[in-house]
């Protein structure tokens, strides 16, 4: 009797899940048309590459996002984190004048590092996520600005750097094809995570800590070694991340990446995560980045206001929980 009740529960997860992730596509297809024909401008070349550009950023931290978002937490310190991996970067390869290998390493360590911390103190201190990733944005935010003096560090002597996000392989290959490497990036990171979520021990307690984290501490399982994991993990994504902003701009800005993880967070939510955690696919989450980066775009490109765009994507965000809502009411 128990697997007869259990394999309808599953079935209608997944079924609400992909209705939710084609609502969402559809809603980007949408955009895309309605942008296109108030604008002649939006489907330009240089256009359409700005907009990959800057969701290879956004959909990065957003998949770093989704995995702390299943477990059923939350990382407010994404953007500054990604921000404090991009001044670590640019200590190492600028200030210390070591190779680029070693700035890309020490980019990802940093990052799994301040998860690591951000993982050890709300499974080990129960400090709520909300509060312990608020603070970890402050502090990683205060020491961006201190250690590097407040002053941006620029990698115009780290030959091959701005290739990281700006360069093209696929152009090289195939010459009408300028997709940035940037995008072939996210679409790395977006397959590992994926491949994680749905192959990997650590994925499968990702979801179930989301689902019923006291029912996974009962069975023996060590809880809190998995949700540091997970949020260790989700750091070194926040360190890919920063490489790709530092590559983009050629610098590390010390005082950029506060208000990122809103765009991320948005885009989780847009993607069909459930902020209850349990559910989410990463699929949905980069979909959800296309939607907010389409947004932004189409709505700069119609010299809409930048307080309206706020206004916009909030209210997308509110749609979206609701949708959320409505969903589990079914379940």
């Amino acid at each position: 009797m128990t697997d007869t009740t259990a394999t309808p529960a599953k079935s209608g997860i997944r079924i609400s899940g992909a209705f939710h992730r084609l609502l969402a596509f559809s809603g980007l297809i949408a955009l895309v048309v309605v942008f296109s024909l108030a604008s002649p401008n939006f489907m330009q070349t240089q256009n359409v590459l700005a907009i990959l550009q800057a969701t290879s950023v956004n959909g990065v931290l957003a998949i770093a996002a989704t995995l702390v978002i299943i477990t059923g937490g939350i990382d407010l310190s994404v953007g500054t984190l990604m921000t404090f991996c991009a001044v670590i970067t640019g200590v190492v390869l600028t200030n210390l004048c070591m190779p680029l290998p070693l700035g890309i390493l020490a980019s990802i360590l940093a990052g799994s590092f301040c998860g690591l911390i951000s993982g050890v103190i709300i499974a080990k201190l129960k400090v709520p996520p909300f509060i312990a990733t608020l603070g970890m944005m402050l502090i990683l935010k205060g020491l961006s600005l201190v250690i590097s003096g407040t002053k941006p560090i620029y990698f115009n002597d780290t030959p091959g750097f701005d290739q990281i996000a700006r360069g093209s392989l696929v152009e090289a290959i195939l010459p009408a094809v300028p997709l940035p490497n940037g995008v072939l990036i996210l679409f790395a990171v977006a397959i590992f995570a994926a491949f994680v979520l749905s192959k990997t021990a650590l994925g499968r307690y990702t979801f179930a800590l989301g689902s019923n984290e006291e029912a996974v501490r009962l069975s023996g399982v060590n809880v809190d070694r998995w949700k540091i994991a997970v949020y260790a993990l989700a750091g070194s994504i926040c360190g890919v991340a920063g490489l790709l902003i530092a590559s983009r701009l050629n610098s590390a800005q010390p005082a950029l990446g506060q208000g990122y993880e809103l765009d991320a967070i948005a885009a989780v939510v847009i993607g069909g995560t459930s902020l209850s955690g349990g559910r989410g696919t990463v699929l949905g989450t980069l979909i959800g980045a296309l939607i907010i980066s389409v947004l932004a775009n189409g709505l700069r490109i119609l010299s809409v206001a930048q307080e309206w765009q706020t206004v916009v994507t909030g209210s997308i965000i509110i749609l979206a929980v609701y949708a959320d809502i409505l969903r589990r009411r079914t379940l």
